[in-house]
C-alpha cells in the first residue's frame, strides 16, 4: 500500500540533475542536555521502559536463560513490573488524541473518518488502559480485567488501522508535492535560475517522508502484537520471540523519533 516514488525526470541529455543540499543537522548539541529534554517527556521515560521489557521478552522467549536459574525468574519478575510501570504513564494520555481529532483540519470526508477512527481508537484505548493499571494495582477487582483488555485492544487495533491509512495518504501527498518541486527545479535549470529554496524544501520532504515510513512500519508491529493479542496468542506468528521483536522493533524506532523531536 505504498506510495510509489515521486519520479525523477530531471536528469536529462540536456539539464544536470540538480544537486540537492544535504540536511544540516546540529551535530554540536550537547548529549547531555538532549538526554535530560529526552529523559523530561512521558513518551522518552515510556519508550525506554518499552525497549527494556521486550528486549527482556526476547531473552525470555529465545532460552538464552534455563528456566531453573534464578536470574529466569528475575527477569520474568522485571518484565512484568515493567509493563505495569508503562500503564502508569497512560493516565491521561487519551486527551491528546481528543485534542489531536479536536485540532485537526480535514481536506475530505475520508480524512475526517479515518481521523476518527485512528484518534478515536487510540483514545478509547489510552482510557481503558487507565482501569487495566488500577485492576493490575489491586484498587479494582480482577474479574474485569478480561473484559477491560478485550475492548483496550480492539480499540488499539483499530486504531492502528486508521493511523496506517492516514500516514499512507500523508506519504501520497508527500511524493505529489516532491514532484512538484521537482518539475519546478527542472524548469529553473532550464531557464539558468537559482532552485536553492525548492531544493531545501525537497530536502525536508525526503526527510519527513523517511519519518512517515519509520512511522508506519511502527503502526504494523503494534497492530501486530494487539492482533495477536486479540487472538490470544493462537495462529501463525503469534510465538513470543515474534511478537516479542515486533514489540522491539516498535520501541525502537519511536526512542528514534522522540529524539529527533526533543
Amino acid at each position: 500500500m505504498e506510495a510509489p516514488n515521486a519520479p525523477s525526470n530531471l536528469a536529462s541529455s540536456q539539464n544536470p540533475k540538480p544537486a540537492i543540499p544535504k540536511s544540516s543537522v546540529n551535530h554540536d548539541r550537547d548529549f547531555l542536555n538532549h538526554l535530560e529534554a529526552y529523559l523530561a517527556k512521558r513518551d522518552g521515560v515510556d519508550k525506554l521502559l518499552k525497549i527494556s521489557r521486550y528486549a527482556t521478552k526476547i531473552i525470555l522467549a529465545s532460552s538464552i536463560v534455563p528456566e531453573d536459574l534464578a536470574l529466569n525468574r528475575q527477569l520474568k519478575s522485571f518484565e512484568s513490573s515493567v509493563g505495569v510501570s508503562r500503564k502508569a504513564f497512560r493516565l491521561g494520555k487519551f486527551v491528546q488524541d481528543l485534542n489531536a481529532l479536536r485540532n485537526s483540519c480535514f481536506d475530505s470526508r475520508e480524512d475526517l473518518i479515518l481521523s476518527i477512527i485512528a484518534y478515536g481508537g487510540e483514545g478509547l484505548y489510552m482510557f481503558v488502559e487507565q482501569f487495566v493499571w488500577l485492576v493490575k494495582s489491586g484498587l479494582i477487582d480482577a474479574k474485569h480485567s478480561r473484559t477491560l483488555q478485550k475492548i483496550s485492544v480492539w480499540a488499539e487495533f483499530f486504531g492502528y488501522i486508521g493511523s496506517i491509512s492516514l500516514k499512507i495518504r500523508d506519504l501520497n501527498r508527500i511524493n505529489e508535492d516532491e514532484s512538484r518541486l521537482l518539475s519546478m527545479i527542472e524548469i529553473s535549470i532550464s531557464q539558468g535560475l537559482k532552485y536553492d529554496e525548492e531544493a531545501k524544501k525537497v530536502q525536508k520532504l525526503k526527510e519527513k517522508r523517511l519519518m512517515k515510513r519509520l512511522s508506519i512500519i511502527q503502526d504494523f508491529a503494534d497492530g501486530f502484537m494487539a492482533w495477536a493479542d486479540i487472538r490470544d496468542g493462537k495462529g501463525r506468528l503469534s510465538g513470543p520471540l515474534v511478537i516479542s521483536s515486533a514489540g522491539l522493533l516498535s520501541a525502537l524506532i519511536s526512542a528514534h523519533k522522540n529524539w529527533l523531536s526533543c
